[in-house]
């Protein structure tokens, strides 16, 4: 039962990416095309908001619903690793006109041609897990 506060925030997040257009394909074209602060403002505000608890977690030792401290590990800095996954990711979300999270608020609010989508990225991340051992860390 201590569980069900994951599906809540789920449907929350849902909500909030629906209702402030996130998930709108004209927003991330106007955003694509230069035409609208709205994206950048609210990819923006969540990236400070992100950055605020993170920073909390590992200085509060902040623990998850089992009791258990929430380690965030420094991550390795590597510019070709960053650059070629952003450039894959930002081509993918150009031509679906989604990313991950709105993928599945695009499916939520009865947008069923976005499966398709869903299922490219399922089998994008299954090949990159096949791959994964063999590209330079």
């Amino acid at each position: 039962m201590k569980n069900i506060i994951y599906p809540i925030i789920g449907v929350f997040f849902g909500i909030v990416m629906y209702k402030s257009e996130a998930a709108s394909w004209f927003r991330i074209y106007e955003m694509f095309n230069f035409q609208s602060f709205h994206m950048y403002g609210l990819m923006g505000s969540a990236l400070v908001v992100g950055i605020i608890i993170v920073q909390f977690i590992k200085r509060n030792n902040v623990k998850d619903t089992q009791g258990n401290p929430i380690v965030i590990a420094d991550k390795d800095k590597s510019i070709s690793r960053y650059l070629i996954g952003g450039i894959l990711f930002g081509l993918g979300w150009a031509l679906a006109g989604a990313c991950p999270g709105p993928m599945f608020v695009l499916t939520g609010a009865g947008y069923f041609p976005i499966l398709v989508v869903i299922l490219g990225a399922i089998l994008g991340t299954w090949i990159y897990g096949m791959l994964r051992h063999k590209l330079p860390h």
